[in-house]
């Protein structure tokens, strides 16, 4: 028999290798393949509102609806890289009464001065100042942040348990002095969850062009042309499109890097999914294109949704400068991009089990959705 001493330094040892070991991917496939169709993720218990009520009067009661997640005035963005959402963010953070928070979930760290560095994205155009601006005095984050909400646990049902990220949220909701808008480029596929936590909450998704998003995530198209191999790929990932598929596979199993020809196509199932997820848990979908196009009538109809009253238009639209549009044509022609398109959309159809699909023009005048 070990004796106790020994026996504990073994334990350690064997428990620190296991959970090393379970931190890699191909533990995590395995536990994937293992658990597949074995396990219900939650509990399904439907609790009756009048079943809800304490039979002995003395008992504590639940205190939720004082938390600053029950807030109705929140305004949370959703988008994707490259997408026009920073674009969007400084919009809000030159309206009165605003405090605009820019992508809480950046593994700069804003709050953190030793972390966020002082360096600016010089394809972010009129942003003045700096992006962290909100979060000084915000130390008490560092308790809850953790790095790996930028590539693990992409997407979240309803289901999904996170207190820590809920907390982090609330005090950015309760610390702001204003009506607190946060931007994300982290939580499309998290929505659901963020709908269940934030209940009165309104969620704006912002979408562009996957084409003309797919050359802007690549920053110099020329250094990866159309005939790049995935393998080539690697160095040319500014936006953390590798690592996404990578957590997103386990969901999406159509999204594993040894089944695509180009990156695009990678590229543009993550653009489809995150749309999908865009259009069924926010409740307001706008177009990067039609802000360019008319910036005041889309603006207004956005500020009308929002109740936002309060606002100069002709501020506003000096903010914003004129990208270009249909960039994909200097990358490739139509029947490139269309013929990656349709084999994507195929496998989408039939994973959702769509058996008819419609084109829709590109953009809709209107751009909106609103979701109950």
């Amino acid at each position: 028999m070990v004796p106790a001493g020994p026996r504990r330094i073994l334990r350690r040892a064997l428990f620190q290798f296991v959970q090393k070991i379970s931190a890699t991917e191909d533990a995590r496939e395995m536990a994937c393949n293992t658990l597949q169709g074995l396990l219900q993720w939650h509990p399904r218990v439907t609790v009756k509102s009048n079943e809800w009520y304490l039979p002995y009067s003395e008992l504590g009661t639940s205190q939720l609806e004082r938390l600053p997640s029950q807030r109705s005035d929140v305004i949370i963005l959703t988008a994707r890289f490259r997408s026009g959402s920073t674009l969007l963010w400084n919009l809000f953070r030159h309206l009165d009464g605003i405090t605009a928070y820019y992508e809480p979930f950046n593994e700069r760290r804003w709050f953190d001065p030793r972390s966020r560095g002082s360096h600016m994205d010089p394809t972010h155009k009129n942003v003045d100042d700096n992006y962290w601006r909100e979060y000084d005095g915000l130390a008490v984050l560092q308790q809850y942040y953790r790095q790996e909400w930028i590539n693990k646990s992409l997407f979240m049902d309803a289901s999904f348990w996170d207190p820590g990220m809920k907390r982090y949220v609330e005090i950015l909701i309760d610390k702001a002095p204003g009506r607190p808008v946060l931007q994300f480029n982290r939580i499309d596929f998290r929505l659901p969850w963020f709908r269940h936590n934030f209940p009165a909450a309104t969620i704006i998704h912002l979408a562009r062009h996957p084409r003309d998003q797919w050359c802007s995530s690549l920053l110099d198209p020329t250094c990866f042309p159309k005939h790049g191999r995935m393998d080539q790929f690697p160095l040319h990932d500014k936006f953390y499109l590798r690592l996404w598929a990578q957590d997103l596979k386990y969901h999406f199993p159509f999204l594993d890097e040894k089944t695509f020809e180009h990156p695009y196509q990678m590229f543009y199932y993550i653009w489809k999914l995150s749309y999908i997820f865009g259009k069924n848990f926010s409740h307001y979908t706008i177009f990067f294109e039609n802000i360019l196009r008319n910036c005041e009538s889309q603006l207004k109809d956005l500020f009308y949704v929002l109740n936002i009253k309060d606002y100069d238009i002709e501020i506003l639209k000096s903010l914003i400068t004129e990208a270009p549009v249909s960039k994909w044509l200097s990358y490739a022609d139509d029947e490139w991009f269309r013929r990656h398109e349709t084999i994507c959309e195929t496998v989408l159809a039939n994973f959702f089990g769509i058996s008819n699909t419609i084109s829709q023009p590109e953009l809709d005048d209107c751009a909106v959705q609103a979701t109950p």
